[in-house]
């Protein structure tokens, strides 16, 4: 007499099986019990259909193509465009971001600088000023992929930015294209981007009052002014900023 038998999967003190479901599938072998059901057959999809005809001299009946080819084709081989199905939403501002935060600059010719980050744009690119008398920074837009974000902060409650400052305030205007002459096909002309009078006002006014608000703890304006570098030895993911 074998007596009486007991569960393959005992339970432990306090209701809990001593061995997980994985371990019992194993335990079971029911990887050797699987069924499979072979899958039903289907049958081929028929080409043509036959289709009742009036008149008795047309046979009665007649054989139908399913999928009818068009009878248009094109004279020339044009591509068809793609639909395209990507859906432009705003980017996300990193949390580590907040207006009035000082971010490092990591691209551009501005790399290495100090700059106060001031709001997001439409586009998603941030901007930002140096401030310009600070380190030579301007207003201008960078790509929040290339800054290191600090825990200092700048006070910019009072900081008014004029409403015109947008993406297309940064945009330069196409020139148009003029035929040149033989003798200016040879003339080398050295054309540097001018900013305009009102570019220059804004910077004053964002500026002085980014200013008026380092003059509380004069240790920021050094701080802005000192270019961030690195030297043998010194990793930046193991620092705090």
């Amino acid at each position: 007499d074998m007596g009486e038998r007991g569960s393959r999967n005992p339970l432990l003190p306090g209701g809990v099986s001593r061995y997980s479901r994985s371990k019992m599938y194993a335990r079971r072998a029911a990887y050797k019990k699987q069924k499979t059901v072979p899958a039903a057959a289907k049958a081929p999809e028929a080409r043509f259909v036959s289709k009742a005809v009036r008149g008795d001299k047309n046979g009665g009946t007649r054989n139908v193509a399913v999928r009818r080819s068009s009878r248009l084709y094109p004279t020339e081989d044009v591509r068809r465009p793609l639909k395209n199905r990507k859906i432009n939403r705003p980017t996300r501002l990193r949390s580590s971001i907040q207006p009035g935060q000082v971010l490092i600059l990591l691209a551009n010719a501005h790399r290495g600088k100090r700059v106060v980050f001031l709001k997001q744009l439409e586009s998603g690119l941030l901007l930002v000023s140096g401030p310009y008398r600070a380190n030579g920074c301007p207003l201008r837009r960078v790509d929040q992929t290339y800054v290191i974000a600090t825990q200092t902060r700048v006070d910019i409650s009072n900081v008014k930015i004029p409403e015109r400052v947008n993406d297309a305030y940064f945009r330069r205007q196409a020139k148009a294209r003029k035929s040149k002459s033989e003798g200016e096909m040879f003339e080398e002309r050295n054309t540097k981007f001018q900013l305009s009078d009102e570019r220059k006002a804004d910077q004053k006014v964002v500026d002085a009052a980014i200013l008026e608000s380092l003059k509380k703890t004069p240790e920021l304006l050094w701080y802005l002014r000192a270019k961030f570098t690195l030297h043998k030895g010194q990793y930046p993911h193991a620092m705090v900023f």
